[in-house]
């Protein structure tokens, strides 16, 4: 197995970093140590990084300039389309849990932190929140291997939906084989990420871990989790020959999808490799594009979720980010008040600010109401002040 130094730290619930989360307020700097760092990650691997090649863009990819024409000027004005600033923060904490399974991923500038170039549509960014189970093992391996296995990919960033979809299959094949050669990686891992590429948001989402956009205010959802009672996983489940006993796949696991879990009976596929099992890494994937009423992206496992409804972490981390706007203290203040609340799970949240400025204050407008007397109630009135002598 790959060296996995540095992916998480259960004493100061940090993970990728070491010490503690980087600070996005400095934005060369940090892209540049997190890629140092990240490199440090795989110089143990027998598998290099392929060398910086050309990147092919698919049509709809490419950023056109919108002219307006002006009827008072002769000369057309080039529009230009909103693209986001992206500055993120991270943080992680044991919880109540003996052991620390959580791991996560930020990486503002994904193409530098591989040696690549940015493609033509803006600067392209990765997100990621892997929460382990049976170990840790399964959370780190993907944490490494996902966003790995995209930049490799040929049809990146041309087809960023097929690629992402390939890179969470890959990447538990390849953690199977892992597991084949050594029992002690046996573990597995729900796995949420995001790319940023320009104005467009995609999110690939495997098990419970959860993504909120906050767009005014207003929290949208960007995953859905992945539990064996709902009813399209259920469906899913119960046709490939799988059962949910007390909510749990199979009576074992309380989510639907994860990477990994090959040590569990029944769960992924039968020996010969010939029947998938109930349990798949699949993502399920959703994208938007970002304008300017988008303001931040939170990213959390479910120790964030359990005890936050999205509208509330959304309000939460919107006042937080009003006070200082750093989303390492947001992404802190964030899983401390989880823990508060009495979250029974390791705690990891990360959160993406997407504008310079802090989120701005939505002030309700308020209604003008016009009010007139009727001239029946003038004459009353008029009568009342001559009773008093006025």
């Amino acid at each position: 197995m790959e060296d996995t130094k540095g992916i998480s730290d259960p004493e100061n619930g940090s993970s990728i970093y070491g010490g503690k989360p980087p600070n996005p307020l400095s934005f060369s700097s940090s892209s540049s140590s997190a890629a140092a760092l990240y490199r440090q990650t795989f110089d143990g691997d027998r598998d290099r990084f392929l060398a910086p090649r050309s990147l092919v863009r698919h049509p709809s990819l490419v950023k056109t300039k919108v002219s307006a024409l002006s009827v008072e000027n002769e000369f057309a004005l080039d529009k230009v389309e909103f693209v986001p600033a992206m500055r993120s923060g991270a943080w992680s904490d044991i919880g109540s849990r003996s052991s620390m399974e959580d791991a996560y991923l930020c990486l503002d500038s994904l193409m530098d932190s591989y040696g690549l170039k940015d493609s033509e549509d803006g600067p392209t960014a990765f997100y990621g929140v892997f929460d382990g189970h049976g170990g840790k093992h399964a959370a780190e391996f993907a944490c490494q291997r996902i966003p790995r296995y995209i930049v490799e990919d040929q049809e990146f960033p041309s087809d960023i939906n097929k690629v992402m979809s390939s890179a969470f299959l890959q990447t538990d094949v390849a953690f199977s084989e892992a597991c084949a050669l050594d029992g002690s990686l046996s573990s597995g891992t729900t796995a949420l990420a995001a790319i940023l590429t320009g104005r467009s948001l995609v999110v690939a989402n495997a098990g419970d871990c959860r993504a909120v956009l906050s767009r005014q205010g207003k929290a949208i959802e960007m995953s859905k989790d992945h539990k064996p009672m709902s009813c399209k996983e259920r469906r899913r489940i119960e046709a490939s020959g799988g059962y949910i006993y007390d909510g749990y796949l199979n009576g074992q696991l309380n989510v639907a999808r994860a990477i990994g879990d090959f040590h569990m009976e029944g769960m992924k596929r039968k020996k010969d490799g010939s029947n998938g099992g109930p349990l798949i890494a699949d993502p399920e994937l959703m994208a938007t594009k970002l304008t300017e009423e988008d303001e931040f992206l939170i990213m959390g496992c479910d120790g964030v979720w359990d005890v936050f409804m999205s509208q509330n972490a959304v309000d939460f981390a919107r006042r937080r980010l009003q006070e200082h706007n750093d989303p390492v203290m947001c992404s802190k203040e964030l899983v401390e008040e989880a823990l508060k609340r009495k979250s029974g799970d390791n705690v990891t949240a990360v959160v993406v600010c997407l504008q310079p400025q802090p989120p701005p204050n939505l002030v309700a407008p308020r209604l003008r109401v016009q009010r007139s007397f009727s001239a029946e109630g003038l004459k009353d009135l008029q009568s009342y002040l001559d009773d008093l002598g006025c």
